[in-house]
């Protein structure tokens, strides 16, 4: 007999159907019932009754720019110190990568030294993956800045390094030192950990607003956004890694007299060095996705291009440049990950060899590079690729795109209206006509039914805050939306992630379609999903599906893998199928796991929703990117806020019924 009801909040399912059941008749007949009573209100949310949050904000912002002082200097001062703090390393990294070096402003500057050529830049990346790895990792980097230079793409996509050279250690830093200060202090973990949720569920548009306000148009003011969007896993990671540490070794360091600083840097740190890597991993594809997006701000380079395609429609453009996004953050990724395995071995060198063989790479680089710069200026094309040699695709992907919808055109019309009329419509109609009353009364009795009292109050006063900034319409759109894409997601990545665990074969070939899908820029997603569906809200769909669908098919492929293989056993003697096995043992066995799997693809949905806003859907991201495009940051910031609130809501409810499922199948002691 199948388990899998047992683990459902609310066993007997009376609960549940009459609320859902009230809801739905109250989407339905909401708005006659509100003209029968002749109070308006139960639809749409009093503008008198509306708190003037937004307002607030905005005249803060205004007096803390304008106005605020610290004694001997004012915020504008404090401001102007990071960005200067950031600027002056940023320009010289692409001074060197780049623009070359000059003496002088505008028509007066005069050029002292020319930028690394792209033959050493190729040459320095190749030497470092045989450095982290082997030959294989070396082909690979190489090739993708080779194919960088060889398609024309070698400037924007250096302007993106450059962001990404300083964005890095500035987020790796921070987040380390704020994890040691929180390892250390538990007071100050309990008080940066709701910042940190906060930070990880606002919306990446949601950090432009205010900080375009604050640093003005420009790379510095991206590189700000970047950094603070990439420094929390860092954090988090840190805390673990440190505990992480075993207490042999902690008191090992305390046995021979170490301080508590020689403890923390000399011991713990080294000793945790491998797990702080994955959280530089993290920083890493992080920063290239929002340097992305920071583009919209004056950050430049690829993200630019893509931008500019989008609103130009320039197939071919906007697919050269996310091609060469892609080709980017798959040698960032692999570099990064290979220099984290790295970091834990040994590698001792032969005191017997002189410097130029014990550091080969170091010496090729060096030659490399003193030889291009002294041929830079006599011969042609060895400091830029020569553009009379570089190759596009750009006319290859328009005749593709193009020849797709000419062929295809009443397929994908035909996909898109059934989904269009048997799920988008539909379900949009049953989230925009929940009375703002009723959903909070509705929210607030799912939270006290599936984890007490507590989260029934959270739950409640998060939506009542949303209703109250008179956001509402716009949150059920986001609803709607992320309930779709988030539907379709795992029923798309559930059967994968189980045939997966079940087949080697499928195994490799999924999880190197996953693999693919997690490196990939959210902005990426956007181009081929315009180009073959135009703006609207089933291209939104599409785009955030293949963006969310990774935790989906990861959590259920660990879920069935991790079954007790004594279940299964005893399920094979007692006769059972192998249909009969997925579904009435390794299904209800994994559940928790499918549920946390369900909760990181709502998270990611909701993050993808808002970079959808610039193919035309009409929910809390439009907001967002209403409120960048006219830097009001009281906008930005309350729209941001209600896609945490939802983030939230939906975080601590998955998690709590995650607690009971696994409570009641005796997982946890």
């Amino acid at each position: 007999m199948s388990r899998l009801h047992r683990l459902i909040p609310g066993r007997s399912g009376v609960f549940w159907i009459l609320l859902f059941g009230t809801t739905w008749l109250l989407s339905r007949h909401a708005l006659d019932l509100s003209r029968i009573l002749e109070a308006r209100w139960i639809v749409k949310y009093p503008a008198a009754w509306q708190l003037p949050v937004e307002r607030r904000i905005s005249g803060f912002m205004q007096w803390l720019v304008e106005d605020a002082h610290f004694g001997l200097f004012s915020f504008r001062d404090v401001t102007r110190f990071v960005a200067s703090v950031i600027e002056l390393p940023y320009d010289l990294v692409r001074n060197l990568l780049i623009d070359g070096f000059s003496v002088g402003l505008g028509n007066q500057a005069v050029e002292i030294g020319p930028s690394l050529s792209w033959i050493a830049i190729v040459v320095m990346v190749t030497a470092f993956g045989h450095f982290v790895r082997d030959w294989k990792l070396a082909a690979l980097v190489g090739g993708c800045f080779l194919y960088l230079a060889v398609f024309g793409q070698w400037d924007s996509a250096m302007v993106t390094l450059a962001s990404v050279l300083i964005a890095v250690p500035f987020g790796a830093v921070g987040g380390l030192l704020l994890g040691v200060l929180a390892y250390r202090a538990p007071a100050f973990e309990a008080l940066i950990r709701p910042v940190l949720d906060l930070m990880q569920t606002v919306p990446v548009f949601a950090y432009l607003v205010p900080i375009l306000f604050l640093f003005g148009f420009g790379p510095v003011a991206a590189l700000v956004a970047t950094i603070i969007y990439a420094m929390p896993p860092m954090v988090r990671v840190t805390i673990v890694a440190l505990r992480g540490v075993s207490d042999e070794i902690r008191d090992v360091g305390v046995m021979v007299g170490c301080t508590r600083r020689q403890l923390m840097w000399k011991v713990l740190i080294p000793t945790a060095a491998p797990t702080l890597m994955v959280g530089v991993n993290q920083v890493i594809m992080l920063t290239l996705n929002m340097v992305i997006i920071a583009s919209m701000i004056g950050a430049g380079g690829l993200g630019f291009d893509v931008l500019s395609a989008l609103r130009r429609l320039d197939i071919g453009g906007g697919i050269e440049a996310g091609v060469a996004i892609v080709v980017m953050a798959i040698a960032l990724d692999r570099l990064s990950q290979a220099f984290a395995t790295r970091v834990a071995g040994d590698y001792r060198l032969d005191p017997n060899l002189n410097i130029v063989q014990r550091h080969p790479w170091s010496a090729t680089v060096l030659i490399v590079t003193v030889v291009t710069y002294l041929l830079s200026s006599q011969v042609p094309g060895i400091q830029s690729f020569p553009e009379a040699a570089a190759l596009s695709t750009g006319t290859f992907w328009s005749d593709v795109i193009g020849y797709i919808n000419v062929h295809f055109f009443d397929t994908f019309e035909a996909i898109k209206t059934a989904f269009l009329t048997y799920l988008l419509l539909p379900v949009k109609r049953f989230f925009t006509g929940i009375p703002w009353a009723w959903g909070i009364m509705l929210v607030t009795l799912i939270g006290w039914r599936v984890g007490g009292i507590g989260l029934a109050a959270l739950a409640g006063s998060l939506t009542a805050l949303i209703a109250a900034v008179g956001l509402w319409d716009k949150a059920m759109i986001t609803l709607y939306l992320c309930g779709t894409s988030v539907l379709v997601a795992s029923a798309i990545g559930i059967p994968m992630g189980i045939l997966a665990a079940r087949n080697d074969t499928a195994n490799r070939v999924i999880g190197s379609l996953i693999d693919t899908l997690q490196t990939l820029p959210s902005f990426v997603y956007l181009i081929p999903v315009v180009m073959l569906f135009r703006v609207g809200d089933f291209s939104a769909m599409i785009a955030v599906v293949l963006y969310a669908m990774a935790p989906a098919v990861r959590y259920a492929a660990h879920g069935i893998r991790n079954v007790n293989p004594q279940l299964i056993e005893a399920g094979m003697v007692s006769g059972c199928t192998p249909r009969q096995l997925l579904w009435r043992i390794r299904l209800p066995m994994a559940f928790p796991e499918l549920l946390l799997g369900l909760n990181q693809t709502i998270m990611l949905a909701l993050s993808m929703l808002v970079i959808t806003a610039l193919v035309g859907t009409r929910d809390l991201g439009q907001e967002v990117y209403i409120a960048l495009t006219k830097a009001n940051t009281g906008q930005g910031i309350v729209a941001g806020l209600a896609v945490a609130f939802i983030a939230i809501i939906a975080d601590r409810i998955l998690t709590a019924t995650t607690r009971r499922a696994r409570r009641n199948m005796g997982l946890d002691g």
